[in-house]
């Protein structure tokens, strides 16, 4: 038996010897695979060592069919290198070295996912001896970025198998992907009854993957609160890498377990004339159509969770109920808020409307308003702040005291809200005449002047005008207020002239006169010029005043125009009877014009040399003498 094992290991030794010697003959290296990217181009390298040399090489190509048979795609020796014709790689690829370095490298140009095949590099020598090696070639692509998406309908926890949760999509992938789901950065396991995870692959026509996988689960309440999303793994040359997609929340339905009701707005406290809106929600998650508000006096479904109650009143005040009902167990939820609405009544004055108070006395009035709130009353007339607090009192009244008030009642807490009343009060008494700034006036003759008397007093007085020289007045215009009255009269001045304003009413009288002087325009003595052919008279007028005063120096101006008057008379006359003023027979007024040659024209002097000189028609100085027989005859 040891001596039949003996032979036998010899026998192997003498195998693995001839064996091991023609391995020797030609030794091949090549890497076991070439990973590239679609359309890159893939060098596979060959090394070898030849116990006969590097020289008189054989060297072939091969790759591996999808039918597993070997294909030539090139040939090389020492003396030609062909290109194999017909097959998939004739026009791409390249193959550099010559073998006498020991190395030869074939290029494949634009590699595709067909390409992904084994390669064999065939090296034999001069002494026959062969040898060989392969390569795999891998090829990738990179995937698009995955695509999440939950369903749109929501999740009940009711549910009693797993749910659809949502779906993660890789696209355009090579080799296939692979989807991995998490939940908050946990990865989710598959488990059965509970979480379900299928996956699909779809082979493009480009020969690319995409692959589908969709999740489901049985969900809980705080399910909802959960980010979801999808994690893509795929192969790139040298290793791994992975994508993650989008995260996403899945919408979770459960009942309600509880519901709350409150004012929306107005925000803060509210008052009558508001509209107040309130909302009421429940605490599921589950479509509801049950919610309704109970509130003092009816019952109102709601519409998307909301109440809108338009001008409240005080009767609006009370308990408003949520209600929900869950469908499943017919058992009902509720919810409760109170509302309550601020009030403030109309405000009320005593005494009432009007009052009387006579001068001297004193008036005490009180504004007050019914509120559910703290209230603010300011007393006002003819828009001045004149009291604060709920009562007025009027201390010694006068005819200033009259007039109306307002009380103004406000809800300090409340911006808006507020109330009035208001109060006429007449103070009674003699009539008192507003004293003017003057009442001496000053008007032209004839002038027509507007006299006005303001009287105050209640009983509103009876106003008469009249004159100095007893005459009645009518009144142009009378205004009656609640203070008095306002009488205005228009009188032609046409002298010096007293109109009185009596005021009475059945507590008295007051008067008030006026005095009005006029004034006269008078005329001074004319101014006269004497030309060449005319004479010019201006007027000059010159205001007087007609008082006592006036009157004397008026008496005095007539007195010395007459004399001055009588003076120049006499002077005239003077000259005349010396014959230095001479003239013709017949009478001839001085600014009579002649049309001839002989036209004359007398210069009179006033001064004491004053003479009269006779002058031609060229403007010579012409003598008694020379004058043709024609004379001006001066008279006084």
């Amino acid at each position: 038996m040891a001596a039949r094992n003996t032979a036998s290991l010899l026998v192997g030794l003498l195998l693995l010897f001839l064996t091991w010697g023609a391995w020797a003959d030609v030794e091949v290296n090549m890497e076991d695979k070439v990973e590239v990217f679609r359309g890159e181009n893939a060098s596979i390298t060959c090394m070898f060592i030849s116990s006969d040399g590097v020289g008189g090489m054989v060297i072939q190509w091969f790759y591996v069919t999808r039918s597993a048979e070997k294909q030539s795609i090139y040939y090389q020796d020492t003396t030609m290198n062909i290109v194999d014709k017909g097959t998939p790689f004739t026009d791409r690829i390249s193959v550099t070295g010559t073998g006498a370095s020991g190395e030869i490298v074939l290029t494949i140009s634009d590699v595709q996912l067909e390409d992904e095949l084994e390669f064999i590099c065939l090296i034999k020598g001069l002494t026959d001896g062969t040898g060989e090696g392969r390569t795999k070639l891998k090829v990738f692509e990179k995937p698009d970025r995955p695509i999440i998406e939950a369903v749109k309908t929501g999740i009940s926890v009711n549910e009693i198998s797993p749910s659809k949760i949502a779906t993660c999509e890789v696209k355009n992938g090579f080799p296939k992907p692979s989807i991995t789901w998490y939940r908050n950065n946990m990865p989710i396991q598959a488990a059965q009854g509970v979480v379900e995870v299928v996956t699909s692959t779809t082979t493009e026509s480009s020969g690319l993957f995409s692959v589908k996988s969709e999740l489901s689960m049985m969900v809980i309440k705080e399910d909802q609160d959960d980010l979801f999303y999808c994690e893509v793994t795929y192969s790139v040359p040298g290793g791994l890498t992975m994508t993650e997609s989008n995260r996403i929340n899945i919408t979770v339905h459960y009942p309600s377990t509880a519901v709350r009701v409150w004012v929306e707005s107005p925000k803060g406290k509210i008052k009558e004339g508001d509209s107040i809106e309130l909302h009421c929600r429940d605490d599921g998650n589950m479509p509801s159509s049950s919610l309704s508000i109970s509130y003092p006096g009816g019952e109102h479904t709601l519409e998307n969770n909301v109440m809108v109650v338009d001008n409240v009143t005080r009767l609006n005040s009370g308990l408003y109920q949520c209600k929900d009902t869950d469908w499943d167990t017919l058992e009902e939820i509720t919810g409760n808020t109170t509302v309550f609405v601020n009030y403030l009544d109309p405000a009320v004055v005593e005494p009432e409307h009007t009052v009387e108070v006579a001068q001297g006395e004193e008036l005490t009035a009180t504004c007050n308003a019914n509120s559910s709130l703290q209230t603010h009353t300011v007393w006002f007339k003819d828009g001045e702040e004149v009291s604060t607090g709920h009562s007025l009192t009027l201390m010694d009244a006068t005819f200033d005291s009259a007039g109306t008030y307002k009380c103004v009642v406000t809800v300090p807490e409340i911006e808006g809200m507020e109330t009035s009343g208001t109060l006429r009060v007449f103070v009674t008494g003699p009539p008192e005449i507003i004293k003017p700034d003057s009442t001496e006036r000053e008007a032209s003759f004839e002038e027509t002047i507007n006299l006005s008397c303001n009287v105050r007093g209640f009983p509103a007085p009876t106003v008469t005008w009249n004159t100095s020289d007893g005459k009645i007045l009518e009144t142009a215009f009378e205004m009656r207020t609640d203070e008095g009255v306002e009488s205005l009269v228009s009188i032609k001045v046409t002298s010096d002239i007293s109109a009185t304003c009596e005021a009475s009413n059945e507590f008295g009288d007051d008067t008030l006169t006026f005095n009005i002087t006029a004034i006269i325009l008078t005329t001074t003595p004319a101014t006269t010029t004497t030309t060449s052919t005319t004479t010019t008279t201006t007027p000059t007028t010159t205001p007087t005043l007609s008082d006592t005063e006036g009157r004397g120096v008026i008496i005095a101006v007539v007195i010395i125009c007459i004399l001055l008057l009588a003076i120049l008379g006499s002077v005239l006359y003077f000259l005349y009877k010396k014959g230095k003023i001479c003239g013709r027979s017949g009478k001839q007024d001085l600014t009579k014009e002649k049309s001839s040659k002989d036209n004359i024209v007398v210069e009179m002097r006033s001064d004491n040399t004053e003479e009269a000189v006779l002058l031609g028609v060229n403007g010579e100085k012409l003598h008694p003498g020379d004058q043709g027989g024609e004379y001006l005859d001066v008279q006084k």
